[in-house]
């Protein structure tokens, strides 16, 4: 905004006010971006670049008087501005000057003479074109305007002095100033006023009332330019004061050390330096920083990284160790008062504690215990170390995704700290832990980094012994430490990590086991926690069978435990009211309800297209119904239910083999379509197990048979109908047996893993081992 020169005398202004007293009904209007508005007794330069406010602008320059009203727009970032995007009131303008730039845009400078309201928008396009109402009236100038206006030059003067905003050959000009509306529009030019308070100020008509209004934000932004001030001062006073009390520092120093009182805080350091037990390397570090230190302002923030980087260097346990009790027969006994069951978990902790025992310098495993959650992974970690008689420390890694989470963050960073494994040896204050780092397959990776590559080195015996943490800078010996992993599956752990691990597969529990565990280890630990022990409560073994079998469904037992808790709570409520402490089946349902558990997705009777399939999750078996269908068509396969790509490729080798195997239909085939379904669509499914349970479905079509609803598959097909091996079978096998099905069909190859089953896992339930499609449809088709 630049205002006319003083040679330039208002009554020419009102002159051309009075020449435009009949304007032009109609005027180009042209909307101003970047937050300026249009004052009447001001230059106003302004920069076009939209194709409409240029075609306005030649439209303006057709006619002689070159008229147009400038208007502000509310909101910048609109491209195409409409009647609702612009103020009401703009600013009546005569062009002055126009230069058309070499990228097709516009600079104008106009001069701006009256206020004006826009009535109304008359055309669009190509430019704006508007009709309008003049808002000038003619003000005398009375004694309380002249007042007003000397005391707004006076606030001027004293905001520009502490903003040093206007010129010093400004000051006495803006002195001289006798219209009331161009000292406001003057006084605007040098200040910091947004858009919408400039537009305020153009919209009040009456001068007295705009000097009034403009003066109100004048006062307030002294009295702000003040506190600003005085708190520079207090800044000031305060770092004047710190360097005062540096050289009073200095002197008591001094002084201490004249009269022999060497107590100060880097003696201490030194002290402490000089009674503990480092390595040599740690020692001249923790040497250095202390010289650094001494010579450093005390409240400095550069003093506070040295010293805590100092105290972390004396509290890590270079040296400290716990005595190791490794006796497997002591072992023995921890693990099974701890845990019920786990046979295999058990064997490989009792090995690796026996050959512990015969050569102490042996290097520890890494043991990645992975299984469904809920089967006490986490708890075995902690019964290691009772065994080993080591402290026990944890990390969470699931979600992380910050490689300095492990390796720590260099000092340079505010806030910086070691890794969370220096974190945890300094925590348990011993270099020989079990540390336990929990959920290893749930880590992610960001651009912080990938922190399964910074485990790398921590789980490899033979780089762990010099591992370097980013903020502590100096090796540490981690070869001491014993790690154990756990993991709900091993599919997304990164393949160089899972190499160094010794992977310990831990199943889900039989019924019979959750019933013991339940007796052993759930009920005893809830009663101690609701303060029941005096309470002889009595759960029948048959009560909690049924909670399991109808009000759980999981491998682990992490479920049971929440049931049997709310169980015990209202058990607690039958007891204070009718001294009742027994819970049998029947109080069971009484307790906890309705059982939660609906087993709808298993046919109810043999059904054409409909098969029973076992799956495997991280969490545990499951039963998975494969459904199949054929309509009229011309033999196209449509495949639902969120099937992953190996899935689909079962889909299309069963459905080969299916055309191979009822070779006589094949008018049936060239006549229909066929659907294929896993219910329950919203659960991702994957993998090639369920390649004989499609194929049987798909069969059951073609040939019209139904498919037997008590006996459930598993197995990989071939395209010459051999039946593969599957993994997961124990899961699977408990799986069919939590649904009530009492065969199962799986294939030859896997016999051997049966063998090694507990009689619990197999009781009940009778196994067909085949090795062609063919048995298995022979088993199937035989309803009985």
């Amino acid at each position: 905004m630049i205002f006319l020169p003083r040679n330039r005398k208002i009554e020419n202004i009102q002159k051309q006010r009075e020449k435009v007293a009949m304007p032009p009904e109609e005027l180009p209007c042209v909307p101003l971006k970047g937050g300026d508005v249009a004052f009447p007794t001001a230059l106003i330069p302004f920069h076009v670049e939209r194709e409409s406010a240029i075609k306005a602008l030649d439209k303006v320059v057709e006619n002689s008087e070159r008229y147009l009203i400038l208007v502000s727009q509310k909101n910048q970032n609109v491209e195409i501005p409409d009647s609702a995007d612009l103020y009401e009131i703009g600013t009546f303008s005569r062009l002055l000057q126009l230069v058309k730039l070499p990228d097709g845009s516009i600079r104008a400078l106009a001069e701006g003479i009256i206020r004006v309201k826009i009535t109304e928008y008359t055309q669009k396009e190509p430019f704006l074109l508007c009709k309008y109402e003049a808002l000038e009236k003619r003000v005398r100038k009375s004694k309380d305007l002249v007042a007003v206006m000397r005391l707004l030059k006076s606030k001027a003067l004293k905001y520009f002095e502490m903003t040093k905003r206007l010129p010093e050959d400004a000051f006495s000009e803006l002195s001289l100033i006798d219209d009331p509306d161009k000292l406001v529009d003057t006084i605007i030019s040098f200040t910091e006023l947004s858009l919408e308070n400039k537009q305020k100020f153009l919209e009040i008509i009456d001068p007295k009332t705009r000097i009034i209004e403009f003066l109100k934000y004048l006062n307030s932004e002294i009295e702000l330019l003040k506190i600003e001030a005085e708190i520079d001062d207090k800044v000031k006073e305060k770092i004047d004061k710190g360097q005062k009390e540096f050289y009073l520092r200095e002197k008591i120093e001094t002084i201490k050390n004249e009269l022999g009182d060497d107590t100060s805080e880097t003696d201490e350091l030194k002290e402490k330096l000089k009674k503990g037990h480092y390595p040599q390397e740690v020692r001249r570090t923790i040497e250095k920083e202390i010289e650094r230190f001494e010579k450093m302002y005390p409240s400095s923030p550069e003093a506070t990284v040295s010293r805590n980087y100092i105290d972390w260097l004396f509290d890590i346990p270079w040296y400290s160790k716990t005595k190791e009790d490794v006796n497997v027969e002591r072992a023995s006994k921890i693990l099974e008062a701890d845990h019920y069951g786990l046979e295999d978990v058990k064997d490989r902790i009792l090995d690796y504690i026996a050959v512990k025992q015969l050569n102490e310098n042996a290097k520890s495993p890494i043991l990645c215990l992975v299984g469904p959650p809920g089967v006490g992974k986490t708890s075995l970690g902690m019964s290691l170390a009772r065994a080993l008689n080591r402290k026990f420390g944890q990390i969470t890694l699931g979600g992380m995704r910050d490689e300095a989470e492990i390796r720590g963050h260099r000092r340079t960073y505010v806030g910086a700290l070691p890794g969370r494994i220096i974190q945890t040896l300094v925590k348990v204050g011993v270099n020989n832990p079990v540390i336990l780092l929990d959920e290893i397959d749930k880590m992610g990776i960001s651009f912080q980094g990938d922190p399964a590559a910074a485990l790398l080195e921590v789980l490899d015996p033979e780089q762990n012994s010099r591992f370097v943490d980013n903020y502590i800078e100096i090796p540490f010996d981690l070869s001491g430490v014993v790690f154990v992993t756990t993991a709900n599956t091993v599919e997304s752990i990164p393949p160089a990590l899972l190499d160094r691990m010794e992977v310990i597969e831990i199943p889900g529990y039989t019924f019979q086991e959750k019933v013991e565990i339940a007796k052993r280890f759930l009920i005893p630990k809830l009663i101690r926690e609701y303060g029941m022990e005096k309470i002889k409560i009595r759960i029948t073994d048959e009560a909690i069978g049924k909670i399991i079998e109808d009000y759980t469904l999981e491998s682990g037992v992490r479920n049971l435990e929440r049931t049997l808790s709310k169980l015990l709570r209202k058990m607690a409520r039958n007891i204070v009211k009718n001294h009742e402490n027994a819970i049998t089946v029947k109080s069971v349902e009484e307790l906890l309800g309705a059982p939660m558990l609906v087993r709808s997705q298993i046919p109810s009777k043999p059904s054409i297209g409909e098969t029973i399939g076992l799956a495997w999750t991280p969490t545990g078996g499951e039963v998975l119904v494969i459904e199949a269908t054929a309509t009229v068509g011309n033999s196209q396969t449509l495949i639902t239910g969120n099937l992953g790509n190996v899935m689909k490729e079962s889909v299309t080798i069963a459905m080969t083999l299916c055309k191979s195997l009822c070779d006589d239909k094949y008018e049936f085939f060239k006549t229909h379509d066929f659907h294929i379904h896993a219910p329950e669509g919203a659960i991702p499914k994957d993998g090639p197990s369920a390649g004989i349970a499609i194929l049987t479905s798909l069969c059951s079509v073609v040939m019209g048979k139904a498919v037997r609803n008590d006996i459930a598959m598993t197995g990989e097909i071939t395209l010459n109908g051999k039946v593969l091996a599957i993994g997961g079978l124990r899961e699977k096998i408990l799986a069919a047996k939590r649904f009530g099905i009492k065969e199962v069909i799986i294939p030859k190859l896997n016999e051997p893993m049966v063998r090694k089953m507990k009689e619990d896992v197999t009781s009940g339930i009778k196994i067909h081992y085949v090795e062609d499609v063919k048995e298995v449809l022979e088993e199937v088709f035989d309803v009985r």
